[in-house]
């Protein structure tokens, strides 16, 4: 106890320093309601605000604008474009643009800065993954995409991806964007501060903050300055939703921030390039993942570990449109897995416990990123949900290194959760397996493959959801729970914040996986209440 108090009052003390060295304006406790805002929602991004290097991915690029984006129900709609076309073959997308659009240098945005970022983002070898795009061009003003073959999702690649100058992109932009989106960066002190402020060139909806500095503080010292009265919105985790803070309100996002475990699907017996082991023989049977996703009681994992701030997870993309929702199972339910477990010939012969079969326990690891209090909790409490029924789960924190090496043969606590359909299929394609933190499990299924195909395939969103949701579950196969079960979703967990009372943060739509910066997607909206 002695410890955390110390480590508490070096929190509070580090917070008043860091505001008095690098806040310009007096604590929000103080301050009458203005056009400023002091928040701490955002974890501070290493490789900077470049959208040709990832910035964006997964929430508003903020400084830059993009081609397409989401409303409020993630309805895809117009940001530069005014209008887009897909031919019948499905291999080029034609986009025409808007011509009121200036940089925040004054420079006119043109078709040629769209394919200068299309193609550096192509080359850079980051998380964009933009292999399929043969080329891109501009024509007659509009910008023509060629794909190597059809792919739907091309679409989200266009809601994501910022667009960034052609005339001042270099070494330094990640430090010092410049771009046509909302606001402009201003001031960067690395592990401390960012501080924006409106861009008064952008042609959308102007939001009212002419000025937003946001904290890099960790959980606890963004909790702390909140009750501080320093922040007008901080992010929290479930640990501290129950306190309150005088002055302030907790809104609860939902999310598609999953967390599941992935199972290894096949047997053991081969290896990766690099020598790591592949295969478990106890997960590669079916009727064990398939006892683990009844037996486990998502609504106590939920009520229980996040404090009732989240939703039971049956896949990684509840609630979004290509969700197949009839993959929600009965669980909490030892007595089913237990018969699951028989019909597949498990049995407990040697009356200890946990069943076997042809001298094979019903055991096997489970492994998470050590440090993360919450999915050690979530595996702990699923261990023993599965004990239960008679499997053995033994759970084990280990670091990324470590876990690198150690995915493809035991079980791993995963977190998930994008706005982008492709994500299905960079989690369940056979052609995935062993590949990045993806399909680690090495599944496979030729009608699932074939499915998701289709939806790749597709020329419209619409076509392309019916197949996305009949690789979940087609009434006779899929990759959810009711089909072969590679994974065992657990939870979503709601993005927490605290905000103050006079602040109204509008209405954000399902937020992804990572918390912070989706929630500014719809800055537009943010104002003081009446």
């Amino acid at each position: 106890m002695r410890g955390r108090k110390w480590y508490r009052s070096l929190v509070v003390i580090s917070i008043v320093c860091l505001l008095a060295a690098c806040a310009a304006s007096p604590d929000a406790s103080d301050r009458e309601r203005g056009d400023e805002l002091i928040v701490a929602i955002g974890s501070e991004p290493d490789a900077g605000f470049d959208p040709t290097q990832g910035w964006g991915r997964y929430g508003s690029p903020l400084f830059q604008s993009t081609l397409l984006k989401r409303d409020e129900q993630l309805r895809i709609v117009n940001d530069l474009a005014t209008k887009y076309r897909v031919s019948e073959d499905g291999l080029q997308w034609e986009v025409e643009l808007r011509d009121d659009v200036k940089f925040s240098d004054g420079q006119p945005l043109t078709a040629m800065d769209v394919v200068y970022t299309f193609q550096t983002a192509a080359a850079s070898g980051s998380s964009i993954d933009l292999t399929n795009m043969e080329n891109v061009q501009e024509r007659d003003g509009a910008v023509v995409f060629t794909l190597k073959k059809p792919q739907s999702t091309f679409l989200y690649q266009l809601v994501a991806t910022g667009i960034v100058p052609k005339h001042a992109h270099s070494d330094k932009y990640a430090s010092e964007p410049i771009g046509s989106g909302p606001f402009l960066l201003r001031q960067w002190d690395r592990g401390q501060q960012l501080i924006v402020e409106a861009n008064p060139l952008y042609y959308g909806e102007r939001p009212i903050f002419n000025k937003l500095t946001f904290l890099f503080l960790n959980e606890d010292a963004a909790f702390a300055a909140a009750k501080a009265g320093e922040v007008d919105m901080a992010y929290i985790p479930s640990a501290f939703s129950r306190q309150s803070v005088e002055g302030m309100h907790l809104i609860a996002l939902q999310t598609v921030d999953n967390r599941g475990i992935a199972f290894p699907y096949v047997k053991s017996g081969e290896v990766t390039e690099e020598g790591f082991p592949i295969g478990n023989d106890v997960t590669a049977d079916s009727s064990i993942r398939k006892a683990v996703n009844v037996t486990i009681n998502r609504q106590a994992l939920v009520d229980g570990i996040l404090e009732g701030h989240g939703t039971p997870a049956y896949s990684a993309v509840d609630g979004l449109p290509w969700w197949n929702p009839e993959t929600v199972i009965q669980d909490g339910d030892a007595e089913e897995a237990k018969r699951i477990l028989a019909a597949g010939g498990w049995s407990d012969s040697d009356g200890d416990g946990i069943v076997e079969k042809d001298g094979l326990k019903a055991e096997f690891s489970l492994l998470y990123p050590a440090g993360d209090a919450t999915r050690q909790s979530l595996a702990l409490a699923t261990a023993d949900m599965a004990l239960q029924a008679g499997i053995e789960i033994h759970v084990d924190g280990k670091s990324w290194d470590e876990l690198e090496s150690a995915m493809h043969a035991n079980a791993v606590l995963f977190g998930w959760g994008s706005h982008d359909p492709l994500e299905l299929y960079a989690l369940h394609a056979s052609e995935n397996g062993g590949v990045e933190y993806y399909n680690t499990g090495y599944y496979g299924n030729p009608a699932v493959d074939d499915w998701m195909a289709k939806a790749l395939e597709a020329t419209t969103e619409e076509e392309a959801m019916s197949y996305w949701k009949k690789a979940q579950w087609d009434g006779e196969t899929g990759f959810s729970a009711l089909g072969d079960a590679p994974w065992a979703w657990l939870v979503n967990i709601e993005h927490l914040y605290l905000v103050r009372d006079d602040l109204d943060t509008g209405s954000p739509h399902i937020q992804p996986h990572g918390h912070g910066w989706p929630v500014t997607d719809n800055i537009a909206q943010w104002k003081w209440t009446e």
